[in-house]
């Protein structure tokens, strides 16, 4: 570890300690999660907008994250860990997951091949086991045509008639596929786009009484 993330290690371990920050004493995995959520949305806010040096600090603010839930999970009687054993599992995931780097495995299909290394490991039962519900819907959609596609599913029958189960829910989930042959983000397409919209709408309030 460098001196700079050892350092970063025993200021969180100040702050969680008797003595420390009463805010950060009583925080919890649970009560974490949307300072987590917020912080990776401003990540790719910044990278969105090229803006190197809140990427800088926005990446900082995600690794303050890492550090906090790796600190309280040290203080768990029955299963501890640390941010070490974080990295170490890390570490190792990346080794197995990267054989053909790692190992003499071909670098042919590397998305397929990422995909039936984690259902090995999870033991999953389908290829799209593991998306997250909590994910948006767009994001959502799109992380399961993904899958499908990798997995040589029939692209059509995962979008489905026109009318199911609604018009308009089949007519997103088709653009969502849409971008997908295209090699676009759905979700980050929409989010710029809304943007503009919203910078547009702001130009045309100017001067306005509401």
């Amino acid at each position: 570890m460098s001196d700079a993330l050892r350092e970063l290690v025993a200021v969180m371990d100040r702050l969680r300690s008797p003595g420390g920050c009463p805010w950060d004493a009583e925080q919890t995995h649970a009560s974490l999660v949307p300072y987590a959520i917020e912080e990776a949305y401003e990540l790719a806010e910044a990278v969105e907008a090229d803006d190197r040096a809140n990427l800088r600090e926005e990446l900082g603010d995600l690794l303050l994250q890492v550090v906090f839930h790796a600190r309280i999970a040290q203080e768990d009687p029955h299963d501890p860990f640390d941010v070490d054993d974080v990295a170490r599992d890390l570490v190792a995931k990346l080794v197995r997951r990267h054989p053909h780097v790692f190992a003499d495995a071909s670098a042919d299909d590397l998305h397929g091949q990422w995909d039936r290394i984690k259902r090995a490991e999870k033991q999953r039962g389908s290829a799209l086991d593991g998306v997250p519900l909590a994910l948006g819907a767009l994001a959502r959609a799109q992380k399961l045509l993904g899958r499908a596609q990798r997995a040589g599913l029939d692209d059509a029958s995962v979008v489905g008639a026109p009318d199911e189960p609604t018009e308009l829910g089949a007519r997103l989930l088709a653009l969502v596929r849409e971008a997908q042959a295209a090699g676009l983000d759905a979700e980050g397409e929409l989010r710029r786009a809304g943007a503009a919209w919203e910078q547009r709408v702001r130009r045309a309030e100017v001067g306005r009484n509401f």
